[in-house]
């Protein structure tokens, strides 16, 4: 049974690295229930580094950070008469690379970047594919579970990550002048990936998450990669500009007793 009608379905997919890459458990996924993958990778040297993964697929290369990029993966997906019933932007960036800072000292300019990469991208491509999305497209990109915890290794992209969220609400107003397209995100609570690992601090984070979360176990991505898909589907169609929190429990269970009596003993 077709549950998610989403057989024969194109969907244009932004953000495979490799096989970590929540894009690429999402693409497996919608690949299981017969939707047809296309794929955006940022340069050639990850198109180089993910052909054996994304074998006998169509493959676009698109660094989001150029808007003549973005614009020629348009002029090319036009040319291919390429139409989506969907599209997965899965893609951000933040510079650690000099460690850790309190959040009043983030630089300007890893500032803007990250929220060029990890939010604006999301209004650029959508500007630039809307007349190849089908009038009842379905846009799905990935967010976090919270943007109010103020985790010190996470720095300064939750406020970034709000403003992705926030930029769902005014996508999908915009997009009505003219079609149904929906404008959601799935938003997961920490996850195994490569991008994740170079995070400072993440590693211990994540062990700890899984002591907070009720079944002591975390997030796996293929679950936050299954709520993509339903989002991308025509089952999903009454949900505009929401973000899905998949976080297996962890948000209610902050004071956790075993927690608290660990932490008292330890102070």
């Amino acid at each position: 049974m077709d549950f998610l009608q989403l057989t024969d379905k194109s969907i244009l997919i932004f953000g495979v690295a490799n096989r970590k890459s929540v894009a690429w458990h999402i693409a497996r996924v919608l690949t299981e229930a017969g939707a047809r993958c296309v794929y955006v990778v940022r340069d050639e040297e990850v198109k180089q580094n993910t052909a054996k993964l994304l074998a006998g697929a169509e493959v676009y290369t698109c660094d989001v950070e150029h808007e003549e990029q973005i614009a020629r993966l348009r002029d090319e997906l036009a040319a291919a008469a390429e139409r989506f019933h969907g599209m997965v932007h899965s893609i951000a960036f933040a510079d650690y690379s000099d460690g850790i800072k309190s959040f009043h000292e983030t630089p300007k300019k890893a500032f803007l970047r990250a929220v060029d990469v990890s939010c604006y991208s999301l209004i650029a491509i959508s500007n630039a594919m809307r007349n190849r999305l089908d009038e009842d497209a379905s846009v799905v990109t990935i967010s976090i579970s919270t943007v109010r915890m103020a985790s010190e290794n996470y720095g300064y992209m939750a406020p970034i990550k709000a403003a992705l969220d926030s930029s769902l609400a005014f996508l999908a107003k915009s997009f009505s002048q003219f079609s149904r397209v929906r404008f959601n995100a799935v938003a997961p609570g920490l996850l195994k990936t490569s991008a994740s690992a170079g995070i400072p601090g993440y590693v211990e984070s994540y062990l700890y998450a899984e002591q907070v979360i009720p079944r002591k176990r975390a997030v796996d991505t293929v679950e936050a990669a299954q709520v993509a898909a339903f989002l991308l589907s025509p089952r999903s169609s009454g949900i505009n500009a929401q973000r899905i929190v998949v976080d297996a429990g962890m948000s209610i269970n902050y004071f956790d007793s075993e927690l608290i009596a660990r932490a008292m003993r330890e102070s």
